[in-house]
């Protein structure tokens, strides 16, 4: 089973406050997506890479309220509020070509996969009933496209590119544990912290203007 980064997510209260912020963080303009009716969300989406991408995702106020909790947490109150104050880094998303082994490895629920589709695009999506972000967004969600070729080919290319991630937790022991049963523990780097400190994430991305961060602590 091959698992590797595909994608990271940023939440926004609104797609237009999501875009704001890619541009001050990361200086470009990210191009419209496209609309999840089963989730009741839409996206703005770049290339970060031959094989991932980033998305800015917010709840579309256009069309129906899906029947369940939507991915990302984006229902949950205490997600609601952190991207009311500012969007941030929620998670991130791994590539498997085999999403049901994926899912039978692990020691923790992920979710169960089921089929999402936007517009020509179709992929399997590791979705727990609740919606919730998994650790709180610290572990990512699983996504097994199907396509010859990745989607983030064919989204736009604005000179960025993806450098690495970081983990920063207080139980790195645990963590690292429920990465190698996913064979994720090579894509991303861990580090402590104390105990009493929120665990977050921060991404490197090379710009034309250098390399910048994202992350999921508001304060950083």
């Amino acid at each position: 089973m091959r698992t590797r980064i595909d994608h990271l997510v940023i939440g926004a209260k609104e797609l237009s406050q999501g875009i704001s912020y890619v541009r001050e963080c990361l200086g470009v303009d990210m191009p419209y997506g496209g609309v999840h009716l089963k989730m009741g969300t839409h996206n703005h989406l770049m290339r970060l890479g031959d094989h991932v991408f980033l998305e800015v995702i917010a709840v579309n106020p256009d069309i129906d309220s899906p029947d369940r909790p939507r991915w990302f947490g984006l229902d949950d109150p205490s997600v609601r509020r952190r991207i009311s104050e500012q969007p941030t880094l929620l998670t991130w998303v791994v590539n498997t070509s085999d999403i049901d082994r994926f899912l039978r490895q692990s020691p923790i629920s992920f979710g169960k996969a089921e089929l999402v589709k936007r517009a020509d695009l179709s992929w399997y999506f590791s979705l727990p009933d609740d919606g919730r972000l998994l650790a709180g967004g610290m572990l990512p969600y699983a996504i097994e496209w199907q396509t010859d070729r990745h989607p983030a080919v064919k989204m736009a290319d604005l000179g960025c590119r993806f450098q690495g991630l970081e983990i920063h937790h207080p139980y790195p022991s645990w963590f690292h544990s429920i990465l190698a049963s996913i064979g994720a523990t090579d894509l991303v780097k861990i580090y402590p912290l104390p105990q009493d400190r929120t665990s977050y994430l921060t991404a490197t991305i090379d710009t034309p203007w250098g390399k910048k961060t994202i992350s999921s602590d508001i304060g950083r």
